[in-house]
């Protein structure tokens, strides 16, 4: 048995976060940015939808409601102090892309630029907004994936809180397990 103490409600996200940190890129008229988020999760396999928070207080907030589109981008451990840079800078007072020294690749469905170092890249566009207003919630549509090759399984960071990350650990696969046919 795990022998458990009490815990702050307000931290529960250190141990619950969804996945990994990514880096979502937009552009709206002449505008563009990068934010840092660890607040999204899958809700559908088809179509392929995507839930974000992305707080009304972020620079990309705006960009994202006028231009109803964006790219999420996943980086991996080889971009931790970018990744850390740009969460904690504004695309308000500077453009990211030049500061961290980021490529902006053009996407094939979206105006939103792609970042050419992230393994893998992925176009959405707005499918639902009910709960921006209350949440700051977006729902996205990938309408278009690209993921490098190799690694097959690349080391990705999760945020806990206060400037500390985890590293995705080694793989393991229970397929033998898992009867249910997809």
């Amino acid at each position: 048995m795990v022998k458990k103490h009490d815990f702050a409600v307000d931290q529960v996200r250190r141990f619950l976060e969804p996945g990994p940190v990514v880096l979502v890129s937009c552009r709206h008229g002449e505008q563009t940015d990068i934010m840092t988020m660890g607040w999204h999760t899958v809700m559908e396999f088809s179509p392929s939808l995507v839930g974000c928070v992305i707080a009304s207080a972020n620079h990309s907030h705006e960009l994202i409601r006028q231009s109803r589109e964006c790219v999420i981008n996943l980086p991996t451990t080889r971009l931790t102090d970018v990744v850390a840079k740009i969460g904690n800078s504004s695309g308000a007072e500077i453009d990211k892309f030049l500061e961290f020294g980021l490529t902006a690749e053009r996407a094939h469905v979206v105006g939103a630029p792609m970042i050419g170092e992230c393994h893998a890249s992925f176009e959405c566009r707005l499918y639902d907004d009910a709960l921006v207003e209350r949440y700051d919630f977006f729902i996205f549509e990938v309408v278009k994936a690209h993921v490098a090759r190799s690694p097959r399984h690349p080391q990705t960071l999760h945020y806990t809180g206060d400037g500390v990350f985890m590293l995705a650990g080694k793989t393991i696969s229970r397929k033998a397990l898992f009867t249910k046919v997809s």
